[in-house]
């Protein structure tokens, strides 16, 4: 496949997987709409940048990173540093992009063993009859086929009773039982909007628009480094319809905002000439950890 084609083809996977996310995620158009009405903007895409997109996976034979990953391996991405989650039991991988304007991508893990006998039993339930990897069933060529799979249920909808038991002990895993392979989150580029100084002027202005802010462990999450500066909204609700159509609110998707400051040694750069290879890239554990809780209910509830 000619290089220019692939590309085509990973353009209409991102275009699908934004739109049907941006349907889900009201936050989307409030913060998009907001730029647009600012005088320094003509619009939202043309200041908006992608730093990041994420998923969320079951860790259990046939699914998980394993299998998710082919789907961006083949699309020219390279796989990066692992990242480790002791507390929630998560494990995570991010993945560069074949060109600077396409999105890093980030996809975690669920340690399904590590949990109690009870949370595997009830994934094991769901996910036991994936008996071979679904990528090896899929045309990665075909851009349409790979969409639809992203969209796609792998298992039955779970019922009520085990989406809150699972709750109870693990929420990466309650949301995952429910919304598979939904996009979790995009991530804006703050550093790329040149009307905010900082995340901090921007996170002041999102609260303006009434846009819910996930505070553990502060606002902003900041890496060892002071590099990478990170916050993220709450979740927004969506009413799901669990089995037997009982129906219950849940966490759906949020958004993200990133802000990677320019590395030491490109700190000579004039403003003009700074691009993604000047500044931190890359992925924080410590940071990731608290923005995975924007779907959890100890922020959703606040």
């Amino acid at each position: 496949m000619e290089n220019s084609t692939q590309l085509k083809k990973l353009d209409f996977i991102l275009s699908e997987l934004m739109r049907r996310y941006q349907e889900r995620v009201p936050d989307v158009s409030i913060i998009c709409n907001a730029l647009e009405k600012q005088k320094s903007v003509d619009s939202a895409e043309s200041v908006i940048k992608n730093d990041h997109i994420a998923f969320r996976a079951m860790g259990v034979p046939n699914l998980g990173i394993a299998s998710m990953e082919k789907i961006f391996l083949h699309y020219g991405y390279e796989k990066k540093e692992y990242l480790n989650f002791p507390e929630k039991k998560l494990n995570a991988y991010w993945y560069h992009p074949p060109l600077p304007h396409y999105p890093r991508v980030f996809i975690s893990e669920l340690r399904v063993h590590e949990l109690s006998e009870k949370a595997q039993e009830i994934i094991h339930k769901y996910t036991k009859d994936i008996t071979v990897d679904p990528i090896e069933n899929i045309n990665l060529d075909d851009e349409k086929s790979v969409d639809s799979f992203l969209h796609s249920g792998l298992w039955a909808i779970p019922s009520i009773e085990d989406y809150n038991i699972l709750q109870q002990e693990t929420e990466y895993g309650s949301w995952v039982i429910y919304n598979r392979y939904y996009l979790n989150h995009f991530t804006i580029s703050v550093h790329d909007l040149p009307q905010f100084e900082n995340l901090e002027a921007f996170n002041q202005w999102l609260e303006t628009l009434g846009i819910k802010l996930n505070d553990a462990g502060g606002k902003i999450k900041v890496s060892p480094d002071g590099l990478l500066r990170q916050s993220s909204t709450v979740a927004q609700m969506i009413e799901a319809t669990f089995l037997g159509n009982q129906t219950k609110m849940i966490p759906g998707s949020y958004v993200e905002f990133a802000e990677r400051l320019v590395l030491p040694e490109f700190a000579h750069l004039p403003k003009n000439e700074i691009k993604r290879e000047h500044r931190r890239d890359g992925f924080e554990a410590k940071n990731a950890d608290k923005i995975f809780e924007s779907t959890f209910s100890s922020q959703t509830n606040k």
